[in-house]
């Protein structure tokens, strides 16, 4: 499986699609075996999706939600907003992540 630098809760920027440009913040990582990483952010590839009828939507109808993108589409962001990869440095007996434009941790 491969390292995946994104973690739930970074500010992310999408790099590519539809959605490029807007920023958000990651709400989950999927990782499954034998297929590539994705990540949900809040508020970016919005699809809508029909619901039937159940004990929790007893409407059901058709309900606006986050759809998943490839993780290579999206960067963090550091504290500028400018999109920047993910280094690692030890600090004391730590491992963090270090952005590398501006070298400050994540």
């Amino acid at each position: 499986m491969t390292k995946v630098k994104i973690k739930r809760g970074d500010n992310v920027l999408v790099t590519t699609g539809k959605n490029k440009g807007s920023k958000g913040e990651v709400l989950e990582v999927i990782k499954k075996e034998g297929k590539d990483p994705r990540v949900v952010v809040a508020g970016v590839n919005i699809v809508k999706k029909h619901v039937k009828p159940s004990a929790s939507n007893p409407q059901g109808g058709i309900v606006e939600k986050e759809a998943s993108l490839h993780i290579s589409n999206v960067a963090l962001v550091d504290k500028n907003g400018k999109a920047t990869k993910a280094g690692y440095k030890v600090d004391g007996d730590k491992k963090v992540r270090v952005a590398k434009t501006t070298g400050e941790t994540l």
